[in-house]
């Protein structure tokens, strides 16, 4: 295997490599060719590269397809095998997140410092606003992308390039050696009990409440409450209980329904005054709806709009901003509810694993992970009452002295 450097103009090179026997009938060899920026000895050191791949069969064609150009491909190959919001998030992330930054990049020349490069900064330089229309006036800089961003962008464009190492487009992948931005753990917001009593009591009279009934006194997901139908739902002496089978998720398209988080169903006990709630809850929207015209079945959804169609996500969450924004209670997420729940359990001694049944977490350790903060309290109280039967004990042996 031969090769040999060529100069273009200053700085600008050739590299041609000898591929295989030159051909019987016209005598030509076999050539590849690279184009190569440069001095002369880097130069040099491209063609032992290009030389040494091709001895080891780990040689990549020369192509002139870009990162943009490459991550479109992508998408629409993983496009089948991927949940629809899955897709739009990673298709938000490449057209707005990484193309502007490294999509004009060719594949085969994109290096690890470039990516680096890149997201440095994305995290120290303002940024323009990709929703100004052509035409229109720029808008003020929006500030640099936070660190958890830039980490959502180096999560996808390692698996994207990672099928381009499949593929034989890259003989390894540049974005795994990066370095990855370190990001700050989110403040865990929830209210205490007095607060939830507030905000139950507050919010009573509004469609709301049930929402939040469900959040905090079961710990469901936004999409979990609004899945859920009445035939899920068991409010007899003997069984309280519903039953966690599907998630709703907001795409593009409208409302799909999936299976929870965790990848599989769960059932959530209900105590004795939310199956109360629960019950004054259906006799209101059963007569709402036979005013409608309209007879509720099991299909119904435990908490809908007046003609009983299913609640969009991102409803349910402008409204909660709405309704809490009246309140002088801290502001919080629709999802901190669940936390608010979470921390409530396991402030009150319950045991994490069954916190983590409740809740749907695929592990006891994600429960312990997330609520960590409240394990001090909990730490302190269990040595509380290990001293105190340690003290009974010695107590008792002093005495039979």
């Amino acid at each position: 295997m031969k090769g040999h450097i060529r100069e273009r103009s200053p700085g600008h090179w050739a590299i041609i490599l000898d591929v295989g026997e030159p051909d019987p009938k016209t005598g030509k060899k076999k050539r590849k060719w690279h184009s190569f920026k440069g001095t002369k000895r880097e130069a040099q050191n491209e063609c032992s590269r290009l030389i040494t791949a091709l001895t080891q069969g780990q040689y990549v064609e020369p192509t002139k397809q870009t990162v943009a150009e490459f991550l479109e491909e992508w998408l629409t190959f993983i496009k089948p095998s991927v949940a629809p919001k899955t897709h739009e998030r990673y298709a938000e992330i490449c057209r707005k997140g990484l193309s502007p930054i490294i999509g004009t990049v060719i594949l085969s020349k994109l290096k690890t410092d470039r990516i680096d490069a890149a997201f440095s900064t994305a995290l120290t330089k303002p940024r323009a606003d990709h929703r100004v229309k052509k035409g229109a006036e720029a808008s003020e800089p929006l500030p640099p992308l936070s660190p958890r961003t830039v980490h959502h962008y180096r999560r996808v464009l390692i698996k994207a390039l990672s099928q381009a190492v499949t593929w034989e487009r890259l003989t390894r992948n540049p974005a795994v050696a990066t370095t990855p931005p370190k990001v700050e753990r989110q403040k865990m917001l929830a209210y205490d009990v007095a607060q939830t009593a507030t905000l139950l009591e507050t919010l009573r009279p509004t469609r709301m409440f049930v929402p939040i009934l469900l959040a905090v006194t079961c710990g469901l997901r936004r999409g979990e409450i609004l899945a859920l139908r009445w035939r899920h739902v068991e409010l007899g002496h003997n069984l309280r209980r519903l039953s966690i089978v599907e998630s709703a998720e907001q795409t593009k398209d409208g409302i799909r329904y999936k299976e929870p988080k965790s990848g599989r169903g769960r059932t959530v006990a209900l105590s004795a005054s939310t199956v109360a709630e629960l019950k004054a809850h259906r006799a209101r929207q059963a007569e709402e709806q036979l005013r409608l015209g309209l007879r509720p079945d099991g299909d119904s959804f435990v908490v809908a709009q007046v003609d009983g169609q299913p609640l969009q996500p991102r409803s349910l969450t402008h409204e909660w901003v709405r309704v809490l924004g009246k309140t002088t209670l801290p502001r919080i997420r629709f999802h901190d509810l669940r936390h608010t729940h979470a921390s409530q359990m396991l402030s009150a001694g319950i045991h994490p694993k069954v916190a983590s049944e409740r809740l749907g977490h695929s592990s006891i350790g994600i429960t312990l992970d997330l609520y960590s903060h409240v394990m001090p309290g909990m730490q302190a109280d269990a040595a509380e009452q290990v001293d105190v039967a340690l003290q009974a004990a010695i107590s008792s042996e002093r005495k039979a002295k």
